[in-house]
């Protein structure tokens, strides 16, 4: 062999090996890079969003530096989780979507009310020219600020402050984006926002929240109603003014029948995060509608939420009737994905300590059947919310007709 050739094979070599090695720092520096990726690819593309620059960025943001050392195992996840203070970090596909919405260019300027955790101006710093994020609880203002400097995300400046009253010392902004719900749109968020501008906000009552965006044209917010949602209270002159408060000793169940649709967009009003779900208008049990969850990809989540408060100091029980049927249902690789209604309930804190599941229901059963069943309301439960759907199984399943009804402890 000649020298020349021994030469290249040596020098391929040390390429080689450099380059193994860096794959490996890599992965040392970053081992949740493949679960991130996992997360991208079935939670946030499989499900919709499909600009190119926002997915790069939900790939290279790394969320479980935005959790609590206690939830990293949780961080890619497609769920809210709790960061401290009764807030949350919104679920990777909400955080996208929104980021999506609003579209982001690359010179402009954003608004954010609600820093939290900082994971979403993290998304949004890749993306924007400028950020300017605003956190009313002052430790989480301050833990986001040291986090995103640390990370290195440098276009991104904070302060501890009211979101109700934006940052007049830097409007116009390009864009607003509200990462907590008010009952209305507060007017400086209005006065700040450029013309032509875009305000993304989720609007309405503590747990029957939608997204709106509004665009500014000749100084007035045109208004486009989204998707349904659920979000912490914007807190401060927000919640002083509101008007509909939530009351945790009347916890109600809004359109169990499916019945309600008034936008006709297959989605039932008063459901939340909505996937692989549609109203069913040939085969109900009760009434003209009832939901059906079809899913074909083991683990892929089929369901709908619904939210509200309540009191277990003071509600001992709830009392559940539903009536289901399914079609081919086989469970998921988990032992949760299984078609179920479940409760998840939080303590003060937003933390979801306790779940309860009425189900699972597997196989095939083509006779609508009817379930009945009381659930103990734990004693430190302040919010709780409903889970219904296939939940990963696969199949069909459709349910119709569920009634709630509570007794006091």
């Amino acid at each position: 062999m000649s020298t020349r050739k021994m030469w290249w094979m040596a020098l391929g070599l040390l390429i080689l090996s450099g380059t193994m090695q860096g794959q490996a720092l890599a992965q040392k520096s970053d081992p949740f890079r493949e679960t991130r990726s996992k997360m991208v690819t079935e939670c946030i593309e499989r499900e919709g969003i499909k600009n190119v620059r926002v997915v790069a960025a939900m790939r290279q943001v790394p969320r479980h530096e935005f959790v609590d050392s206690t939830q990293r195992k949780h961080a890619y996840q497609d769920a809210a989780l709790p960061i401290g203070h009764k807030q949350t970090i919104s679920p990777p596909f909400v955080v996208a979507y929104m980021t999506e919405t609003i579209d982001p260019q690359p010179e402009d300027r954003v608004l954010e009310i609600g820093t939290g955790s900082g994971y979403q101006a993290a998304v949004l710093a890749n993306l924007v020219k400028e950020v300017y994020s605003i956190e009313i609880v002052e430790p989480l203002g301050k833990q986001a600020a040291e986090r995103l400097k640390r990370l290195g995300y440098a276009n991104v400046t904070t302060k501890i402050g009211d979101g109700y009253l934006g940052w007049p010392e830097h409007a116009p902004f390009d864009k607003i984006i509200v990462t907590c719900s008010p009952e209305s749109v507060p007017q400086a968020l209005t006065d700040q926002l450029k013309e032509g501008g875009k305000l993304l906000v989720p609007l309405g009552e503590r747990y029957q929240q939608t997204f709106h965006m509004f665009e500014k044209k000749d100084g007035k917010l045109v208004n486009n109603k989204l998707i349904s949602t659920l979000f912490v209270p914007m807190t401060g002159k927000s919640e002083d003014e509101r008007r509909t408060k939530p009351d945790p000793l009347n916890p109600t169940l809004l359109n169990g029948s499916f019945e309600e649709d008034d936008d006709h967009d297959g989605q039932p009003d008063h459901w939340h995060y909505q996937r692989l779900m549609t109203v069913d208008e040939k085969d109900a049990q009760q009434g003209k509608r009832c939901a059906f969850f079809e899913n074909e990809n083991s683990g892929r989540i089929a369901q709908a939420l619904q939210a509200m408060a309540v009191d277990g100091s003071k509600i001992g029980t709830l009392q559940f009737h539903l009536q289901y049927k399914t079609e081919r249902v086989e469970p998921g690789e988990e032992s949760y994905e299984m078609p179920a209604l479940m409760v998840h309930f939080y303590d003060e804190n937003r933390r979801n300590f306790k779940i309860e599941a009425i189900g699972p229901w597997v196989g095939t059963s083509l006779d609508w059947r009817t379930v009945n069943k009381t659930i103990v309301v734990p004693p430190k439960a302040r919010e709780m919310i409903l889970r219904v759907g296939l939940n990963g199984a696969t199949g069909k399943f459709w349910l119709d007709d569920i009634q709630m009804t509570f007794k006091p402890r």
